[in-house]
C-alpha cells in the first residue's frame, strides 16, 4: 500500500482556515478593545480623555485636508519670502 504525499488542504480549504484565523483574529481584537473601553469608562476624567480626543482628531483631520486638498506653495515663493524676511529695512545701511 502506497501513501500520497501530503500535500496540505486543497483551495477551499485552505480558504475556510484563513476565515477561520481572520474571524479569531477579529473576535480577540474586539475584546481587548471592549476591554479598554471598559477601563476608560471607569475613570473619572473620562470627559476629559473624550475632549482630548475629539480636539486630536479634528487636529488630524485638519493636517489631512492640508495635505491633500490645498496644493503646496511654489519653492521660488517660499525661496522669496524667505529672503525678505532675512532683508535688513532700507533704511539701515550696515
Amino acid at each position: 500500500m502506497t501513501h500520497a504525499p501530503h500535500r496540505g488542504p486543497g483551495p477551499d480549504g485552505r480558504a475556510v482556515l484563513l476565515l477561520a484565523g481572520l474571524a479569531d483574529l477579529a473576535v480577540s481584537t474586539a475584546g481587548s478593545a471592549l476591554g479598554a473601553v471598559r477601563g476608560l469608562l471607569r475613570r473619572s476624567d473620562a470627559a476629559d480623555l473624550a475632549r482630548d480626543a475629539e480636539c486630536e482628531l479634528a487636529a488630524r483631520g485638519r493636517l489631512v485636508l492640508d495635505r491633500y486638498a490645498s496644493a503646496p506653495p511654489a519653492h521660488l515663493e517660499l525661496l522669496a519670502r524667505h529672503t525678505l524676511t532675512r532683508r535688513p529695512p532700507a533704511g539701515d545701511d550696515v
